[in-house]
């Protein structure tokens, strides 16, 4: 989306993010080979966004363009402790119809072909019972060629109609993951105090990286239970990606045979820079 960020006295500073494109920037960055798989408009906007992304070495070769679409928007303000505050414009965004467009039909069949595919929270709430349905469809057959599934919680309540039918959809996300980022402040707005038990219920089957207000990193896997704590930053400017950077850390390093801690270590270092500075993405010199 096109980002926004409000200054101390109250200009707008232009950028871009977005989830889940805020992790394929930094696992780009970090040398893990990354595509972006969503839908653009074929305005100026959109061919900025497409021209951004190539400079960061994200692949756009599978971005559908609809015409007359625009690209979402959304914008930051910041407390003075750093803590963010989000508003979006994305009703009519583009991404919205990737799973209904008839010309998105080779993208869709693309998406089975790669050796993990990572979504989140927010990807659902874009697409719709019918969209979802599609997609889970798509995740199921992946797996069964062999690729895998990340999946991160990021839960926003404004973007569902019913808090039902997100947990319904979060529970068949989490059925479908073999990795599944979460924490817990998602997990209680979702399902209450139950959240991180429904989460742990999944264990037997999935990697669970699951993160405290504490900065404490927990990771479940192949039978290991392991805590990974972080430390927070004296310097923090802007919480805007800190997860969706800790994540890119984390698959890049389990992508290149690291075990779990020596991810999540790697997530919160890149995390811990991250929030020092305004905006979803960094400048390149500033990385980890």
């Amino acid at each position: 989306m096109i980002e926004l960020r409000e200054e101390a006295d109250g200009r707008l500073s232009r950028g871009y993010g977005g989830d889940t494109f805020n992790t394929a920037v930094y696992l780009a960055r970090l040398g893990t080979q990354t595509d972006y798989i969503t839908a653009l408009g074929d305005d100026s906007w959109s061919e900025e966004l497409i021209a951004a992304w190539n400079a960061e070495g994200v692949g756009t070769q599978r971005v559908l363009r609809l015409p007359g679409r625009l690209p979402g928007l959304y914008i930051i303000q910041t407390d003075p402790k750093g803590e963010r505050r989000f508003s979006y414009w994305r009703e009519s965004a583009a991404a919205r119809l990737l799973f209904q467009a008839p010309e998105a039909e080779n993208i869709i069949d693309a998406i089975g072909t790669y050796d993990l595919i990572y979504l989140s929270g927010i990807s659902l709430s874009l697409y719709g019972d019918n969209g979802r349905e599609r997609l889970f469809n798509v995740l199921r057959a992946a797996r069964s060629k062999g690729g895998r599934v990340a999946f991160d919680t990021n839960f926003r309540p404004r973007g569902w109609p019913d808090p039902d039918i997100a947990r319904a959809a979060f529970r068949q996300a989490f059925e479908h993951a073999d990795i599944i980022l979460a924490s817990t402040e998602d997990l209680d707005l979702l399902f209450g105090k139950s959240g991180v038990d429904k989460l742990l219920a999944f264990s037997d089957r999935a990697e669970i990286v699951l993160k405290y207000p504490d900065l404490t990193c927990r990771v479940l896997s192949q039978g290991e239970d392991i805590v990974v704590p972080g430390e927070s930053a004296d310097d923090v400017v802007d919480t805007t990606a800190a997860g969706d950077s800790f994540a890119a850390a984390y698959l890049n390093a389990r992508l290149s045979g690291k075990g779990p801690q020596a991810a999540a270590a790697a997530g919160h270092r890149l995390a811990g820079q991250v929030v020092r500075y305004r905006g979803a993405i960094i400048p390149r010199d500033a990385m980890p």
